[in-house]
């Protein structure tokens, strides 16, 4: 993913309005992101801990979505696995996280959820950059590439589910 700015990012969602836009935290720390490593820029609103937030690329252009995850923790007895970077966590590393669809559907209350990372670094997971604190990422005959492949199309096609 290339680098982006505050204001791209802020202008890239596509299942909020432009003032909750707006107001959402964005990353003070967007310089020391490792760029070259993401295939989508994820992270946690440190004022409200049930949100999160995801802007990816495609062909040039930004998406962001606005998620959130429920405010009571399943309990966790096993390892769970992320349904966008196969990678598996104990307990509550992965959630689930829904998103409001995008347009009209979303303003009815219409939502695609998905089992993602909790911290959002499925990126650094898929290229060993990061490892869980148990569980992990299961061995694999793919290529880092194809690793890498797969888990855009993954991540393409639960944001094409949202502007359907």
């Amino acid at each position: 993913m290339r680098a982006a700015r505050e204001p791209e990012i802020r202008a890239s969602f596509v299942n909020c309005s432009r003032g909750e836009a707006k107001r959402l935290t964005v990353p003070r720390d967007l310089d020391a992101r490792p760029w070259d490593d993401l295939d989508f820029l994820g992270w946690r609103d440190p004022g409200a801990p049930d949100r999160r937030y995801l802007v990816a690329e495609r062909e040039d252009r930004l998406i962001g979505v606005v998620m959130r995850v429920p405010s009571q923790p399943r309990e966790a007895r096993h390892h769970t696995m992320c349904s966008v970077c196969l990678t598996t966590h104990p307990g509550d590393g992965v959630t689930l996280m829904a998103a409001p669809r995008a347009g009209k559907a979303g303003r009815e209350g219409n939502t695609v959820g998905a089992y993602l990372c909790n911290d959002l670094a499925c990126s650094l997971y898929v290229r060993g950059k990061k490892t869980p604190p148990t569980g992990g990422r299961l061995k694999e005959s793919l290529s880092l590439d194809d690793q890498i492949a797969r888990t855009r199309t993954h991540l393409f096609t639960f944001l094409d589910k949202l502007n359907a």
